[in-house]
């Protein structure tokens, strides 16, 4: 998901509201018509939705269309891949642990998580002072990408936040999450808390704040291009951005667009004093922030989520990707790859979700046929509309 500044001026449960996921994801008009609504007649109403199935008896049992007429469901895997092998003696019907393997995976690690928090201002603020350091043309555009994958880290970190995992003292994890994760990567942490939770509820459902992120897929190879230069080029934030200044006009917003405003000159003043460059912000932030950013989580939320569909069988509404080094570095950093199981429970620290996701695999419920071999693997899928 992707969390948006607008939230803070929209009730949180409008399904038009803009998502958060981990970031400000833009609400976009669809480039392929096919994604557009298609009018009262092809809509399903939310009641419909709710009964989980189409309304055509000859058709899959999961719906089709959503309330506003987009479609689901294009790269759901075969109801053959998906056997019903649930409940079993160490998993529920619903694929979480029982006790006391559940306890194990929901124990919290604080001492990991504050070298977590630690490491991603490492890394970032590392990755900017070794290019200063350097000083050759060279460097730049890798400090740039590098950055831009930096927030990935906080957006992870701040996810592990949002759903309470990051710290077990509450004011620790909400203080922590905010202002040294959420805030300094524009993400409204409490909007983006009630937003997702929507999400966890009912993925795809009518209060689903992704459905422009997810739904229409498979779809053309020339959309899906259009839909990453402009992230590329930063026009899908700037929209974003722009929340930030229309959150001031609002009474309600205005507390948390102050914070965040500040937080961003905080970074700012602290690149300019530690390295003597006041553009350090502007271009190795900012700039990274709005492109190579959101390139990177539109890629991560079409893996995660893009052309499934609303059921209350997770295998339906997730995607099941392998995970390797070079993804883990660029795109799903914290176990965030092992998306399935995290929405399978998502009070399971990302620390444990690869050991969940195991056991889904030894019980039978993973098969290798809806395991897509990589990331790379799932866009093609995703792009041959």
């Amino acid at each position: 998901m992707a969390a948006d500044l607008r939230q803070l001026t929209h009730p949180p449960d409008d399904a038009t509201t803009a998502a958060p996921a981990d970031d400000l994801e833009d609400v976009e008009a669809s480039d392929d018509p096919r994604q557009a609504a298609a009018g009262a007649d092809a809509a399903q109403s939310a009641a419909d939705l709710r009964d989980f199935a189409s309304e055509d008896v000859d058709g899959p049992d999961y719906p089709t269309v959503d309330s506003a007429g987009r479609r689901m469901g294009g790269l759901v895997p075969a109801p053959e891949h998906l056997p019903n092998v649930l409940p079993t003696d160490r998993l529920t019907a619903s694929g979480k642990a029982r006790p006391p393997l559940r306890d194990e995976l929901r124990r919290i690690h604080n001492g990991r998580n504050a070298v977590n928090v630690v490491g991603v201002w490492l890394q970032s603020v590392g990755v900017i002072a070794v290019a200063c350091w350097i000083d050759r043309w060279w460097v730049w555009p890798i400090a740039f990408l590098l950055v831009g994958r930096c927030f990935a880290l906080f957006s992870i970190l701040g996810h592990e936040g949002a759903h309470r995992l990051l710290f077990s003292k509450k004011k620790v994890n909400d203080l922590v999450g905010k202002v040294l994760v959420a805030y300094p990567a524009f993400v409204p942490f409490d909007a983006y808390r009630r937003s997702h939770f929507a999400h966890h509820k009912d993925e795809f459902g009518p209060a689903e704040p992704d459905h422009n992120l997810y739904n229409g897929y498979p779809i053309p190879a020339a959309s899906w291009r259009r839909k990453l230069w402009r992230d590329a080029r930063g026009s899908s934030g700037w929209k974003n951005l722009k929340g930030l200044a229309y959150a001031w006009r609002s009474e309600s917003a205005r507390p948390v667009a102050a914070k965040i405003t500040a937080a961003q000159v905080v970074v700012w003043a602290g690149l300019w004093l530690a390295f003597g460059r006041w553009w350090l912000y502007p271009v190795l932030w900012l700039l990274p922030w709005v492109t190579v950013w959101r390139v990177i989580n539109r890629l991560r939320a079409v893996a995660e989520h893009g052309g499934m569909t609303r059921s209350s069988d997770r295998r339906l509404t997730t995607h099941v990707v392998r995970q390797t080094w070079p993804a883990r570095f660029w795109i799903v950093p914290y176990n965030t790859g092992y998306h399935l199981a995290h929405h399978v429970d998502m009070g399971v620290p990302f620390q444990q979700l690869p050991r969940l996701h195991r056991e889904l695999v030894d019980a039978g419920w993973v098969t290798p046929e809806i395991e897509y071999r990589s990331y790379t693997a799932l866009w093609r899928a995703a792009s041959a509309g």
